[in-house]
């Protein structure tokens, strides 16, 4: 099977379920910050320390996929065999705000705000936050015009903050001081 398949050239690209929309749609947008937030992800994976929290950002990267397949499908009762493996429930969410629990407890409280920098995979986490808010941004815009399960919505805002608190806490594992603006 070849990598191309030159279906896209004219700019459209099909979502499942088969429909065709511009490469420039609202839906596109969105899952592809979706898709950009996962390989930032695992850029965050690679760098050292490289098992720090492994298991948890391989388990964030597969809900990401999850998500991506869901934004992907504007029909999801004729398309709900193909989501069955892509299902984003609340025990994600809780899966991520005990994550947040546990890094927050172990960084000093915040006084102010942090500039985004320090260890290479702190900064690469601030990256991923960034990425992390304007997917939620494209995902909310998407949600105005189309139906979005809202649980897509609660997923992006905590693990945007989920990636804030990553980033505090591998600066100071790194020995690293966050710099307050």
């Amino acid at each position: 099977m070849k990598i191309y398949t030159r279906t896209g050239d004219s700019g459209h690209t099909a979502l499942l379920g088969g429909k065709r929309v511009l490469k420039s749609d609202i839906r596109i947008e969105a899952y592809g910050d979706v898709d950009e937030l996962n390989s930032t992800l695992g850029l965050a994976i690679a760098l050292d320390p490289d098992e720090f929290i492994r298991d948890l950002l391989e388990g964030i990267q597969a809900d990401l996929f999850s998500i991506g397949a869901n934004l992907a499908t504007p029909d999801p009762v004729k398309m709900r065999k193909a989501l069955e493996k892509a299902e984003i429930n609340d025990e994600a969410i809780l899966k991520l705000e005990k994550a947040i629990d546990e890094t927050e407890e172990q960084a000093e409280p915040l006084k102010g705000f942090i500039l985004p920098g320090g260890s290479p995979k702190a900064a690469q986490f601030h990256v991923a936050r960034t990425i992390c808010r304007r997917a939620e941004r494209n995902v909310v815009r998407l949600a105005n015009q189309e139906d979005v399960p809202e649980i897509i919505l609660r997923y992006l805002n905590r693990l945007s903050d989920l990636l804030f608190s990553l980033a505090r806490i591998t600066n100071k594992n790194a020995g690293i001081e966050d710099i307050t603006w």
